[in-house]
């Protein structure tokens, strides 16, 4: 006898990730009525429908960037879960708490050709934290609240829990509510966090660098105050970018390879770097000198962050706002809160700044460049946007400060070190969802938009009013960029198909203009304001030149051979 749909085991399923802090299911809807259909009637959840689950998974992403909650990821064995993995290879790299919920055919048909019958946990497992699956209804409700637990503690990261046939068609388990799952949070060792201090105040040029583990610790003022009392420039990585305001005194953006010169003289001249909340991935080396001969004092929820890019000389092992405050307090017992070499440190900085600003600023003539095309946009909405982007060739230029400047508001959300081509519109879907009160703009290439264009139709019915600025080459900027560089051909990065993204987007009611001059462009942003009022899509396409490469990676390829560079 089949349970009632109010009796469904997916019913206990969607009320449980409800009550453990979840609130968004998002995935495309099963033969059966599933997770999606259960998630609809819970109190406390919200469903986002796609189209594709590549994007579903990148919608999860940014909405929980934005939401600071675990985001669901519903799915099936088979194609809907294998199309999935690539977004889910990005929430991986990114340390994005992802739970992704699927089904398992019926134990009958394994090993005799069940139907769409796919091995996901071996397919997942290099990507997640934990897999689990449920073969008896007594273990659901213990295996989602685990999950759930596991995706937002430690390093933050995917989980994966599958369900099986058996148990979504065997009478429900009894569900009790239950409290949200807590973000743990603890503190470093004292006797090592005083060894730390004792560094940082005796070195001649410390170096904090912040990364996207402070985010969900509520790190910013923390890590600012504890840069303050060193002096010491503040730099952070893409993920960990709007933890600080830009504007700040000290602050002197992306490190690696987004460091804008002259700062990167100051990653070059210390002698102590205190990394915090980072993994510091290869981007986030890239083009730094001698980073292997500093001293390292690195801070994270997760052991298994030590030894990996680097080996530190000390290891503090806790929540990044914890420690940060340790830290300071043990700084302020080290050293006299205002020094000599502190003064001669925030001029230098300050001094690093102005050059920023100045270099930045000669560049920024009568034409239509990126870095233009991107203060214009800055200026239309604001620091405090939440901004969304891709990691292609000419978009890039976003990452650099002053190009852009965001504030400690914002939030900034992109790729990880996979940088999956087409990531951004469906990251962008889920992260206005998330937040409706502020603008939610997106900065790609044309080759990344039309990867991610099945998102478009659902930002449409959800009327969330995304502004899209496109930065057109006319194909896929960054082989072209290396071919060119080694001298090889480039015929196969161009795109001779006219473009057909503009026909979609003004099919779903939205505004498309194509902008050679500043004088356009701060006229479609205008009509991009008031179309975001309506909730409709504006997308903006700026036709740019192969020559308009960013200040970092020209800085890094004049240096010598690129190593591991982003496609």
């Amino acid at each position: 006898m089949s349970a009632t749909p109010e009796q469904h085991p997916w019913h206990v399923v969607a009320g449980t990730l409800a009550d453990a802090g979840c609130d968004l299911v998002v995935g495309l809807p099963s033969d059966e009525p599933g997770l999606m259909d259960a998630a609809r009637t819970t109190p406390g959840l919200r469903v986002l429908g796609v189209r594709d689950q590549r994007a579903g998974a990148c919608a999860a992403i940014g909405h929980a960037a934005v939401s600071g909650r675990p985001a669901v990821v519903a799915v099936n064995s088979g194609p809907s879960f294998a199309n999935a993995l690539t977004g889910l290879l990005e929430a991986s790299s990114l340390g994005a708490p992802v739970i992704v919920v699927t089904t398992r055919v019926p134990a009958l048909g394994i090993g005799r050709g069940g139907f769409q019958h796919t091995d996901q946990a071996a397919m997942a497992r290099p990507l997640t934290k934990w897999d689990f699956l449920v073969e008896d209804p007594r273990q659901l409700t213990w295996a989602l609240r685990r999950a759930v637990h596991l995706a937002v503690n430690g390093g933050p990261g995917v989980v994966l829990v599958e369900i099986a046939d058996e148990v979504l068609r065997a009478p429900a388990p009894e569900r009790r509510p239950a409290p949200p799952v807590r973000r743990l949070r603890f503190a470093a060792d004292t006797e090592e966090v005083r060894r730390a201090a004792r560094l940082l105040t005796g070195a001649r040029l410390p170096v904090v660098v912040a990364g996207g583990g402070c985010k969900p610790a509520g790190a910013g003022p923390a890590v600012r105050r504890l840069a303050e009392l060193l002096a010491a420039p503040l730099f952070t990585t893409a993920a960990g970018r709007g933890l600080v305001d830009e504007e700040h005194p000290l602050a002197c953006g992306l490190v690696g390879l987004y460091t804008t010169p002259p700062a990167d003289r100051l990653l070059r001249e210390a002698d102590v770097v205190l990394a915090i909340g980072s993994r510091l991935e290869e981007t986030a080396r890239m083009g730094w000198d001698g980073l292997e001969d500093k001293t390292l004092i690195h801070v994270d929820v997760d052991p298994a962050v030590f030894h990996t890019a680097a080996e530190p000389e000390v290891a503090l092992l806790g929540d990044a706002a914890l420690v940060a405050g340790q830290l300071a307090d043990a700084v302020v017992a080290e050293a006299p809160a205002v020094t000599a070499a502190g003064a001669a440190r925030r001029a230098d900085t300050a001094a690093v700044r102005a050059g920023m600003r100045a270099r930045h600023s000669a560049a920024d003539g009568p034409d239509l460049t990126v870095p233009t095309a991107l203060r214009l946009l800055q200026e239309s909405v604001t620091r405090g946007a939440t901004l969304v982007q891709e990691n292609g060739l000419h978009d890039m230029w976003g990452y650099h400060h002053p190009v852009v400047s965001v504030g400690d508001g914002a939030r900034v959300i992109t790729p990880g070190e996979q940088t999956m081509v087409g990531f951004g519109l469906p990251a962008a879907v889920g992260a206005a969802l998330a937040d409706r009160t502020r603008r939610t703009v997106l900065v790609c290439g044309d080759g990344a938009f039309e990867m991610g264009l099945a998102a478009l139709p659902t930002a449409t019915e959800l009327n969330l009013g995304l502004t899209v600025l496109v930065l057109d080459n006319r194909g896929y900027g960054w082989p072209r960029f290396v071919r060119a560089e080694e001298g090889a051909p480039d015929t196969l990065t161009r795109f001779t198909a006219p473009a057909h993204t503009d026909a979609a987007v003004r099919a779903l009611g939205g505004l498309t203009a194509r902008c050679t001059t500043p004088a356009e462009l701060a006229a479609a942003l205008d009509d991009a304001a008031k179309a975001h009022t309506e909730g409709r899509t504006t997308v903006i396409t700026v036709p740019v030149r192969d020559d308009d490469v960013p200040v970092g990676v020209r800085r890094v390829f004049d240096a010598g051979p690129a190593a591991g560079a982003a496609a």
